[in-house]
């Protein structure tokens, strides 16, 4: 079943078990659309997201991986026009396996030409996120926490948290500056060995 005569049947129980008496296909596909299009024109990406990742993009390679049902994601992405700001776009729903297999991470890696330790997965999700980015062996996970919630004992533990997209470019740095001072360190080190 495609995910609109999913979401229509949805509609169509929910209005029977709000309203009861028999099914009306007519009226849950009118509510269906009519929810899936005010959703669709509120979705965009605010003007600060906007500026951030035209920056970040100018020194870094960036890629947009998202699960879900094909349909429903380019959907999304074609509303809030994001296209532009990323070098490539993964739908898991198009790929053998979702997030948080390691197969879907590689993919996105040979996408950007690059190795997995080279790359920062960010994301909202702890589950499909930080612990795909743990999977696949990636340099670094930053998790997206708005709330600032504490994740439980069990939780995959993240690298990085932070409270708002707008807060990568200063982890991001703070990397580079951990590499930077390490390569440092093992140069240092390189060259009191040979002495």
């Amino acid at each position: 079943m495609c995910i609109t005569d999913l979401r229509i049947s949805h509609w169509e129980e929910a209005i029977q078990e709000t309203i009861g008496g028999e099914a009306n296909r007519d009226l849950a596909a009118e509510c269906y659309y009519l929810w899936k299009t005010t959703r669709l024109q509120h979705l965009t990406l605010a003007e600060d997201t906007r500026g951030m990742l035209t920056e970040l993009r100018k020194s870094v390679r960036l890629l947009l991986l998202t699960n879900g049902d094909r349909q429903t994601q380019r959907e999304k992405i074609e509303a809030c026009a994001c296209q532009p700001y990323f070098d490539a776009i993964v739908v898991g729903g198009e790929q053998k396996e979702e997030k948080p297999a390691p197969s879907i991470f590689h993919y996105c890696c040979d996408l950007l030409g690059v190795q997995p330790a080279e790359c920062v997965m960010v994301g909202d999700s702890l589950d499909t996120d930080i612990q795909g980015g743990l999977n696949a062996g990636l340099k670094a996970t930053v998790w997206l926490n708005k709330a600032m919630t504490t994740p439980l004992d069990t939780s995959p533990v993240p690298h990085y948290i932070i409270s708002s997209v707008l807060d990568l470019p200063a982890v991001l740095q703070k990397m580079e500056h951990k590499v930077n001072a390490k390569l440092g360190t093992d140069h240092m080190a390189g060259s009191n060995e040979a002495h």
